[in-house]
């Protein structure tokens, strides 16, 4: 089965039932997988916005069905390891090359770059300097 990183904008789209048809058809039949950023993201904006319990119970519901990352089997947890190591490199290149990136979107990448995971967005812009220099596979709508 093949699994795919969604970010949250996508994440965003899915919940409410706005995802565009083009984006859908390529996730179909595909295993979601989330960062724990996006949990993050996802969570802030339901306080921020003042969710009440029901949207709340439907956030936690559907963010249960996906896999989060990083989630790791292993005894000795290096998994975390190298997510945060990957974090440090693509941050330090992206500043050496002129273009920093928001933490965020560092986090989500290095995440699906330890998983060799295409990532899901509708915000190819910024993403696209990881997958120019350090071959982050994207999946657009």
């Amino acid at each position: 089965m093949a699994y795919v990183v969604v970010d949250t904008d996508v994440s965003s789209q899915i919940l409410r039932d706005r995802l565009p048809s083009t984006l859908a058809t390529k996730l179909a039949g595909k295993t979601l997988c989330a960062t724990f950023v996006t949990v993050a993201e996802l969570t802030q904006w339901a306080e921020m916005h003042r969710w009440g319990a029901r949207r709340k119970l439907a956030l936690t519901q559907w963010l249960t069905s996906l896999l989060i990352l990083p989630h790791s089997e292993r005894e000795d947890d290096t998994v975390l390891e190298d997510v945060a190591r990957t974090w440090g490199e693509i941050s330090a290149n992206a500043r050496l090359r002129g273009r920093p990136r928001p933490q965020n979107d560092t986090w989500i990448s290095a995440t699906c770059l330890v998983y060799g995971l295409p990532l899901a967005t509708l915000n190819a812009k910024d993403f696209a300097d990881y997958a120019y220099h350090d071959r982050l596979t994207l999946i657009t709508g």
